[in-house]
């Protein structure tokens, strides 16, 4: 679901992927904090920062250099989550 076009349709999976915790669905969220829609970028840091596995660490330091200022503050509560978890 995260690579359907409709971008509503790959927040909702990246929502319902933060729901599950499944640590598989890690890789797949690192890749869409590049899509060319924002919100699809917001939910899946928000849902990295739910699932909490360390591997998203690097990847949303990244985004957060090029991202807008909405996104750039669930990025930052993301990986302030994350750390705690470790």
């Amino acid at each position: 679901m995260l690579d359907r076009e409709d971008p509503s349709h790959r927040w909702k999976a990246a929502e319902a992927l933060a729901r599950i915790r499944d640590e598989r669905s890690v890789e797949p969220l690192i890749h869409v904090l590049t899509d060319e829609d924002w919100r699809v970028r917001q939910k899946a840091a928000w849902a990295l920062g739910k699932i909490g596995d360390p591997r998203a660490l690097v990847p949303l330091r990244r985004a957060l250099m090029h991202e807008r200022e909405g996104v750039k503050e669930i990025i930052l509560e993301a990986l302030d989550e994350i750390k705690r978890a470790l």
